[in-house]
């Protein structure tokens, strides 16, 4: 079993790719490594190297170095490098993900929709964008991944992408309600500007937003909504379709847990970001992540 705690073995390295080396150890302390560590080891690699794809993107979004055109131009030239890959002579920049797309037939249309959702962040600062735009963001940047995972699982296409569907976003929306300050720091806020309204907010200024005594009650309806991406995604799993579905039923159980442990202590400042302890993530793994 696999805790918060453990970190990769110089064997878990051998052989890899500097970037997915590197991702590998950046996320050994976070519960996607808990998951990706249930699987195989050319299913591993496969997702490390997703992950290092996505990392790569949402630092060109998020580390404000440059201008807005700049970043967007960074974005384009990941968007040449995978058309290179596709056509069977990529640079070396994407190499690290030639295995995983020649050996999982992962679509090019999901990365680069991944890459359309870092230029949403790109464009503009989100702040309250309409539940539509959000939806939008959400299937970009999270439910694209799932759609790429589920090759990797060996999932079916039809039950693989209403996973991916559900669970990308029930697990955005939960990020989006644990990473409130943060986001408001970079001055963007992607709660839905419907649920603000419904709970009285005038403002969509991210700090302020986030300051009023009334966000406890707009989180809350993002948060139903989350649940209800989860409940989809559990029934979906509890099929049992083909294919690698511990890693999946993981991550949404440990996801869950996080919000269930963020709604406890609400959203109301000041707030404290919820994490899973070590023995908390283990009885997770050991009850979600040890059977098929």
């Amino acid at each position: 079993m696999t805790t918060e705690t453990d970190t990769p073995t110089d064997s878990d390295m051998m052989g890899l790719a500097p970037e997915i080396q590197a991702v590998q150890k950046k996320a050994a302390s976070s519960s996607f490594y808990a998951a990706m560590r249930i699987l195989p080891k050319v299913e591993r690699e496969a997702m490390f190297a997703i992950y290092a794809f996505c990392r790569a993107v949402d630092d060109i979004a998020d580390d404000g170095i440059g201008t807005r055109e700049n970043r967007r131009t960074a974005l384009e030239d990941w968007r040449t490098d995978l058309a290179q890959l596709y056509a069977g002579n990529p640079p070396e920049r994407v190499a690290f993900l030639q295995k995983a797309v020649q050996s999982f037939h992962l679509r090019q249309e999901d990365f680069l929709a991944v890459i359309d959702g870092m230029d949403m962040d790109v464009a503009q600062d989100i702040a309250a964008p309409d539940f539509a735009t959000l939806d939008l963001y959400c299937d970009r940047v999270a439910s694209a991944v799932g759609r790429l995972s589920i090759k990797i699982f060996g999932m079916d296409e039809e039950p693989g992408f209403a996973l991916a569907h559900h669970l990308g976003r029930a697990l955005q929306f939960t990020n989006i309600l644990r990473d409130l300050d943060e986001d408001a720091a970079i001055n963007r806020l992607y709660l839905p500007r419907e649920a603000l309204n419904e709970s009285g907010i005038q403002t969509m200024e991210p700090r302020l937003a986030i300051a009023s005594p009334l966000i406890d009650k707009a989180c809350r309806i993002l948060a139903a909504r989350a649940h209800e991406h989860y409940a989809a995604a559990d029934a979906i799993l509890a099929r049992r379709p083909k294919g690698r579905i511990a890693a999946p039923r993981l991550m949404g159980a440990v996801y869950a847990r996080i919000l269930s442990k963020t709604e406890q202590s609400g959203w109301a400042p000041p707030r404290a970001r919820a994490r899973l302890g070590k023995t908390e993530l283990l009885l997770l793994v050991s009850r979600h992540g040890l059977f098929k």
